[in-house]
């Protein structure tokens, strides 16, 4: 069984506490990173949170009742919520806001990064060496927190952040858009050296344990490498992206 109480505790400051504080909150337009609820719970409020929770992209995690007790929060219902730090924009408005700019669009795609000291890394990279936007799934990768924001040297306040409840949907988007999909994936032909990033283009990274999924990694429209002299199993995550970024922003100066 997973060892909820090792994880670190949020600050009470960043949490909304009860089922109809969530609601209010979700209503009002906050933007909330994440709802954990315990997996008992029923009744009407928590429908509509439910209901709310998917209209506006925010996860929820069920969970047995004593995560929610680790919170040290009293009457919290069966429900708390976590106030996102980083502020979440629509992955459309953001590409058509870097078109109308007369920018070719440059993303990175996270799937399955749960480190969120690789996260904090990729972003301060991303920020530095001018990508556009960080898309992440609603699940499956590290929450943007303050430790990630710390981690990042404050770069994810600066650059924007594109939750979406689908990566495959998100490489549909995408493509609609004329923006061409790189894998980053180790055993590629192709050298990162040898893609074309000039164009509006995005870039998936996977985890350094599993790398991409495979569906995702499927319809990429192309896989690269980096090349390594040093017969290693795989670079670390925030490193290799790193060196993929590094790589890009050249070809655009």
């Amino acid at each position: 069984m997973k060892n909820y109480r090792q994880q670190q505790r949020p600050k009470k400051n960043t949490l909304v506490i009860g089922r109809n504080a969530v609601l209010t909150a979700m209503q009002s337009g906050q933007q909330l990173d994440r709802i954990y609820l315990d997996t008992k719970v029923i009744g009407p409020e928590i429908s509509d949170i439910k209901r709310l929770a998917g209209e506006n992209g925010v996860p929820v995690n069920y969970v047995p009742i004593f995560k929610l007790n680790s919170f040290n929060v009293p009457n919290h219902e069966g429900c708390i919520a976590q106030i996102a730090k980083v502020q979440y924009q629509n992955l459309q408005d953001v590409i058509s806001f870097v078109i109308e700019r007369g920018e070719a669009p440059l993303f990175i795609i996270l799937d399955g990064v749960t480190d969120i000291r690789n996260i904090g890394g990729i972003a301060r990279t991303a920020f530095c060496t001018g990508v556009h936007a960080i898309i992440i799934p609603e699940k499956g990768v590290g929450a943007l927190n303050e430790d990630a924001i710390l981690t990042s040297a404050g770069a994810l306040e600066q650059i924007p952040g594109c939750r979406v409840n689908s990566l495959m949907k998100a490489v549909d988007e995408l493509r609609l858009n004329g923006i061409k999909v790189y894998a980053s994936e180790m055993t590629a032909e192709k050298n990162i050296a040898d893609a074309d990033f000039k164009d509006p283009c995005a870039i998936v990274i996977g985890s350094e344990e599993k790398g991409i999924y495979p569906a995702l990694l499927k319809i990429c429209d192309e896989k690269v490498k980096i090349p390594m002299v040093g017969d290693f199993e795989s670079l670390n995550v925030s490193v290799a992206t790193g060196m993929i970024l590094y790589e890009a922003m050249k070809q655009r100066l």
